[in-house]
């Protein structure tokens, strides 16, 4: 290997976002039921009576599946960026037949708690999963080591979507494919940075980043990736959040403007896939 497979330091990690999934433990909140830490995809779900917590989990789940289905992880070697607990890698290694799976993120403790949560996978095949400390813009991680490089929910946290675009591009092999969805503004939305402070907490305080979903695709572009698609998928995301978030929060609270940002166009949930030649 070469690269990025030398050791390195350990990667600097912004303070929101080291609170946030260190010591707050952001897996543990209820509206995260399950663990997954994403906003969910609704699409199997009916909307239109009380949701349980299954109803929650399937939606995480399925936000998995919706990205794995586009990365096309079987039989190949895969890497998420961002894995958190890790929860999503042993789905992909249940349901996608991945040959090995590694899982990345920033932070220590989540590694330490993904570690946990994953024991049985670790003890039954030592071989097929891994988790690394590393960040998305210098990942420890060789070159043309992996056949697709997957992201959920996590791009929001980068904060520089170019560098984590040559990294992918380097790590991934020829005709690997990169699959990232998460939440960004809208192109040509205006003064949209101070508009997304204005109405959600997670923005004002610095733990995500206002960026247009362009900067990404144009990022893939830059570092050489090949049929750059971008989709958005907010209708599958923002109102099934939304009457999740009603049992927790009241209508004004600033987590229910998630819906809004979406209905005023200010913000929106995408998939981002490409392949690199």
């Amino acid at each position: 290997m070469s690269g990025g497979s030398a050791e390195q330091p350990a990667p600097v990690v912004r303070p929101a976002v080291w609170e946030t999934y260190g010591p707050a433990d952001l897996s543990a909140v209820p509206v995260f039921a399950g663990g997954f830490i994403n906003f969910g995809f609704w699409k199997s779900v009916d909307l239109e009576r009380p949701l349980s917590q299954g109803d929650r989990i399937r939606s995480e789940q399925d936000l998995y599946r919706h990205v794995l289905d586009a990365a096309a992880p079987a039989g190949g070697r895969a890497v998420e960026i961002g894995c958190g607990l890790g929860l999503g890698c042993a789905l992909a290694l249940d349901e996608y037949g991945p040959a090995a799976m590694t899982g990345v993120d920033i932070h220590p403790q989540q590694l330490q708690r993904a570690r946990e949560a994953n024991s049985a996978h670790l003890e039954a095949q030592p071989q097929r999963l891994r988790f690394a400390l590393g960040a998305a813009e210098s990942l420890p991680l060789g070159d043309a080591e992996f056949d697709s490089l997957f992201s959920v929910e996590a791009a929001q946290h980068f904060p520089d979507l170019s560098a984590f675009a040559r990294e992918a591009a380097r790590v991934l092999r020829p005709g690997g494919r990169v699959a990232v969805a998460s939440f960004f503004t809208v192109d040509g939305a205006p003064s949209h940075a101070e508009r997304l402070a204005g109405l959600l907490d997670s923005f004002a305080s610095g733990l995500d980043i206002a960026r247009p979903v362009s900067r990404l695709a144009d990022a893939l572009g830059e570092a050489g990736f090949a049929d750059v698609e971008v989709a958005s998928i907010g209708a599958q995301v923002w109102p099934g959040w939304d009457r999740w978030l009603a049992r927790l929060w009241k209508p004004g609270t600033w987590p229910r403007n998630f819906l809004a940002a979406w209905e005023q166009q200010i913000l929106d949930y995408y998939l981002v896939t490409a392949t690199r030649p």
